[in-house]
């Protein structure tokens, strides 16, 4: 086949070389003339992505694989479009549809009878049929279901492992009919690897759900849940603490029983996914009291990290505090809705002076990020928000003159902050 991917981030770019892998033709098409430029060169435009400069440099090489920015001329070409472009929701929870929209007009401009349209960008519920549908319909002059297909297909990968990811979950589809959700399930069994390995809960493949929406509902549904999980694990926590209980010793006891699925108690809930998602899910339905109370629960972690700061320190007035981490989890180059934005706010609401350190970051980068980077400054304190391998072994030699430790990830070894105040969320 032919086939445009459209958007080429960190998960448009791996389905594009994993398409190409399978033998495919397929044409990335992108905004952003530096990405067209470095994938057409076999270059990897971000860090990170197991197995991407690799695989990526052989597609190219074969010539599986070329990048544009012409969206429209690329799907002209194809006989299956992909779409990753990001969506974002604002501070009240209202998806920002505008690099979406301008995707799906290109698209449509080029759209030709036969081709199957696959959206992979989580959506509210409904999107696919009410808004893509027509828009697709109006700039190209076909019907959905009848002379193009429409389908939503969710991404169920996390950034670092796109490639065994793919191969580990079902593919989603839902289509706008049955005829379109038929030529969904075709194409990704085409273009994907599974495994078929017995240990596995589900069996593997391509799932048709039945319809878009309910595709749609269940991206949502999964990572909502992640996030309500994690929000009663951070309740159980605060709890503890206020008892004197490890409730890490909790939830392993708990977790002994086949129903119980704690998540772990953290910090921050940052990334693309699950501070997002949730609020998307509450524009469909906003009377979901649970999953708002979830959500506010995690946004509230950062400030009650650096309370819990402040009760062992005292005034942070004026005290040097280092947050170790920007990135929104560990090893992963990404800030997306990381904790230490908060953090450092927060540290900063209580008169401290707030520094960044990170391993995978330059003070130019913390910088460019707003984020005020550590430079060799005295601390008497610190906040571990991501957890960095790096961060396993550190000990008061590595930190001299910090007297207070919060491990906001309870990554560090405990032994080794023997005679200094190391405090951990949940006891």
């Amino acid at each position: 086949m032919k086939i445009c991917v459209v958007a080429l981030g960190k998960i448009g770019l791996p389905l594009a070389v994993q398409f190409a892998a399978k033998g495919h033709e397929v044409i990335g098409a992108d905004v952003s003339e530096r990405v067209v430029s470095l994938v057409n060169d076999g270059a990897v435009p971000f860090p990170g992505e197991t197995d991407l400069d690799v695989k990526l440099k052989e597609a190219v090489a074969a010539g599986l694989l070329s990048a544009t920015t012409d969206t429209t001329a690329a799907v002209a070409q194809s006989e299956a479009v992909v779409v990753v472009v990001p969506l974002f929701v604002d501070a009240d929870g209202v998806p920002d549809f505008g690099w979406m929209d301008s995707a799906t007009r290109a698209i449509a401009a080029g759209l030709r009878p036969g081709t199957l349209v696959s959206y992979e960008t989580t959506l509210p519920v409904g999107t696919t049929r009410s808004r893509w549908a027509p828009m697709l319909q109006e700039g190209s002059g076909l019907t959905a279901g009848r002379d193009f297909s429409l389908v939503f297909s969710p991404e169920r990968v996390l950034t670092g492992r796109v490639f065994a990811d793919l191969r580990r979950y079902p593919k989603l589809v839902g289509g706008v009919d049955e005829a379109s959700a038929a030529h969904g399930v075709r194409f990704y069994e085409a273009v994907l690897d599974f495994d078929d390995r017995p240990d596995l809960d589900k069996p593997n493949g391509v799932w048709d759900l039945g319809s878009a929406e309910a595709s749609e509902l269940a991206k949502l549904a999964e990572t909502t849940y992640r996030d309500v999980n994690i929000g009663l694990a951070n309740q159980f926590a605060r709890f503890a603490d206020t008892v004197g209980v490890d409730v890490t010793k909790v939830i392993e006891a708990c977790n002994t029983q086949p129903y119980s699925h704690i998540h772990s108690p953290g910090i921050a809930v940052g990334g693309h996914c699950i501070p997002i998602y949730p609020r998307m899910y509450l524009w469909n339905d906003p009377a979901a009291t649970v999953v708002r109370a979830a959500r506010e629960a995690n946004a509230a972690m950062p400030d009650y990290a650096v309370q819990l700061l402040a009760d062992a320190y005292g005034d942070l007035t004026g005290a040097n505090v280092l947050v170790l981490g920007a990135a929104y989890r560990g090893g992963v180059k990404e800030t997306a809705f990381s904790g230490v934005f908060p953090t450092v706010e927060a540290l900063r609401a209580r008169g401290a002076n707030a520094f960044v350190s990170d391993p995978m970051y330059t003070a130019e980068e913390l910088t460019a990020h707003g984020l005020p980077p550590h430079q060799g400054e005295d601390v008497s304190a610190a906040i571990i928000q991501a957890d960095h391998a790096e961060y396993r072994n550190l000990g008061p030699a590595e930190l001299p003159g910090v007297r207070v430790l919060v491990d906001g990830r309870r990554v560090t070894d405990p032994a080794r902050w023997a005679g200094t105040d190391r405090v951990v969320i949940g006891g």
